[in-house]
C-alpha cells in the first residue's frame, strides 16, 4: 500500500524557498512563485492547513521512471537525458495514478479529509518526511519519481475522539 503515517518534518524559510532557486531555462526559479495561491508565498503553512498534533499520512505514487525513460529512448533514439525524463511526457499518467492512489486512500473509514497536493509549498521536508515510510528520494529521480501528497484533519475542524 502506498501511504504510511508520518510527522511532517517542516522547515518553512528553506524548503519553500528552493522555488526560487534557479535551474535550465528558468534563471529566477519557478515562474509560479507569487502568482498560484498554491505556490510560496501565498501558499499557507503546513500546520495552517492540517492539525500536526493529529495523525498525518503520506500517500504516494511511484511512477517507473526508468522504464519510461528507457522506452522514449528506444523511439527517439537521438533525444538527450533532459529530455527523456522532461515531466511534460510522463507527468500527466503519474498524477493519474496518483489520484487513483488517493481515492483508494480515502475510501477507508475513518479517513481524514484534507488532502495537501503540494507539501514541499507548504514547507514540507518530503525527502526528510519520507525516509520515515522507509522511502530514500533521490533528487533528481533516478529510476523511480515518486508524486507525494500529505493527508490529515483540517486545522478548523473538530477531530473525531474515536481513535
Amino acid at each position: 500500500m502506498p501511504w504510511h503515517t508520518v510527522e511532517p518534518v517542516c522547515d518553512y524559510v528553506v524548503i519553500r524557498g528552493l522555488c526560487g532557486k534557479p535551474y535550465p531555462n528558468h534563471p529566477r526559479g519557478c515562474p509560479n512563485i507569487g502568482k498560484k495561491t498554491r505556490c510560496p508565498p501565498k501558499a499557507p503553512l503546513l500546520h495552517e492547513v492540517i492539525a500536526l498534533e493529529h495523525p498525518v499520512w503520506a500517500v504516494w505514487n511511484a511512477y517507473p521512471l526508468g522504464e519510461h525513460m528507457d522506452e522514449m529512448k528506444r523511439r527517439h533514439p537521438q533525444w538527450t537525458e533532459r529530455q527523456l525524463r522532461n515531466p511534460l511526457y510522463w507527468q500527466g499518467r503519474a498524477r493519474k495514478h496518483l489520484r487513483e492512489e488517493i481515492r483508494k486512500f480515502c475510501r477507508l473509514d475513518g479517513t481524514p479529509p484534507k488532502v495537501v497536493g503540494c507539501p514541499e509549498a507548504c514547507g514540507c521536508n518530503l525527502t526528510a518526511t519520507m525516509k520515515q515510510a522507509g522511502i530514500p528520494l533521490l533528487w533528481p529521480p533516478q529510476r523511480v519519481a515518486y508524486q507525494i501528497v500529505l493527508v490529515g484533519w483540517p486545522v478548523h475542524k473538530a477531530i473525531p475522539d474515536a481513535r
